[in-house]
């Protein structure tokens, strides 16, 4: 099968995915042979393909100069997050289809990165879609470049990404997920992580709505005071680190300290 990706750009699907295990990093799903900044920089010195540069911020897939070759990926989860009614209409078929790439030329390439994510029920499975036209119409193919990481190919072009199981993936950077599945704990909370940073609860909370700051100071507490999966809880903080530097501080009901204390 042959895909297309943006600019033109074209690659072979081969039968061989990568076997490297994904790494669910903050907002990025890596799936990537480096373990450290100095690795990270010689990977992109030795390979090809679609890459950051500065303030762009494409969806990363490198090639071996020798072979053209599929050898690591990295996406990004879009902010924006679909709502349930469209989230029902994500397809489930055709099945995956393990494999990896094979570009048909060696030079660079920008993939832009997906514009909105689809939460199935239970957080299952994470999907990134290029936009939502594409749920009016089936796949071509799911294309399994690594374990339970999926590329979705319809009219022949790349319109998105899928991770199954993501909460088993999560991870600090640079690090393997932990090999043990997750708990049970873990699992609702990194739904109510999800929840936290996308809309429309994340809008409550910037605005300083109190019973959406309440959820995030319980989740903040939750994971700080997980013993069992800790690995996995740490990592799930980075999710909400942000929010709350920006927002924890707040009393309940939303107003400054500093103000409510010359009341």
């Amino acid at each position: 099968m042959k895909l297309s990706l943006d600019g033109n750009w074209c690659a072979t699907v081969t039968e061989e995915p990568l076997s490297l295990v994904p790494r669910f990093e903050g907002r990025t799903v890596r799936v990537v042979p480096y373990t450290d900044v100095t690795e990270r920089e010689r990977f992109f010195l030795n390979t090809f393909g679609s890459q950051e540069c500065l303030w762009d911020m494409p969806d990363v897939l490198r090639f071996t100069p020798a072979g053209r070759h599929l050898v690591g990926a990295e996406f990004r989860v879009p902010e924006e997050s679909a709502s349930a009614e469209d989230c029902a209409r994500v397809p489930l078929r055709p099945p995956v289809r393990p494999g990896g790439l094979r570009a048909d030329e060696a030079r660079d390439f920008r993939q832009e990165m997906t514009s909105v994510h689809c939460r199935a029920p239970g957080d299952v499975v994470l999907t990134c879609l290029r936009d939502l036209d594409v749920l009016d119409g089936p796949l071509d193919a799911r294309i399994g470049i690594a374990q339970d990481l999926a590329l979705l190919v319809q009219h022949g072009s790349v319109v998105g990404w899928s991770l199954s199981d993501p909460a088993r993936y999560l991870t600090a950077s640079y690090a393997d997920p932990d090999p043990n599945p997750p708990t049970a704990a873990v699992r609702r909370l990194f739904t109510e992580c999800l929840d936290l940073i996308t809309q429309p609860l994340i809008l409550d909370v910037e605005d300083g709505e109190p019973a959406a700051l309440e959820r995030l100071r319980a989740a903040d507490q939750a994971l700080r005071g997980q013993q069992e999966d800790r690995h996995r809880a740490d990592a799930l903080r980075t999710f909400i680190s942000q929010l709350v530097e920006d927002h924890i501080d707040l009393p309940a009901n939303g107003t400054d300290s500093s103000t409510a204390a010359t009341d």
